[in-house]
């Protein structure tokens, strides 16, 4: 297995227990005012996750890597992570990446390291890429990944992921 398949799988073997150390009355804390909590950051990682699922499974299915973005703030409201169980979100989280990773672990190879020409990463990537260059669905697996990273961050600001 790759080094960075491997590197996700250990993000989410190591965070989901200090995830659950976190209370319930604690994941309801926002960051900062007009922050998420981190009820509404690991909301917003699930919708990533889905999100992505989708780009990672048609990313094989077409040639190209065309995708459509999302209202990251309107799917967080509609969801209303604020009231779940914070506990319900954790388990979510990790089922849903554990997933991700057996679908990136199963990808085509081919699939994964074709460039691309034909994309909207500048668009929906978390380290965005001009629409001039070309890119792979493995840079946009990567970039699901340090986007994940990022958000734990958030949640664990005294120590990177």
């Amino acid at each position: 297995m790759e080094q960075w398949l491997e590197n996700f799988k250990q993000t989410i073997d190591a965070a989901v227990p200090r995830l659950r150390e976190i209370s319930e009355s604690e994941s309801e804390v926002p960051r900062a005012e007009d922050h998420w909590s981190s009820k509404q950051i690991i909301g917003h990682l699930i919708d990533s996750a889905t999100n992505n699922h989708a780009r990672f499974v048609l990313g094989q299915l077409k040639n190209d890597l065309v995708f459509a973005g999302y209202d990251q703030n309107g799917w967080v409201r509609t969801n209303h992570y604020q009231q779940a169980p914070w506990t319900q979100l954790v388990d979510l989280w990790r089922a849903y990446n554990l997933h991700l990773h057996h679908v990136m672990a199963h990808a085509s190879k081919e699939k994964m390291t074709t460039p691309c020409t034909l994309h909207t990463l500048q668009e929906i990537a978390f380290n965005t890429v001009p629409q001039s260059e070309a890119v792979t669905l493995e840079y946009l697996m990567k970039d699901y990944v340090d986007h994940l990273k990022h958000h734990l961050d958030q949640i664990f600001p005294n120590d990177k992921q």
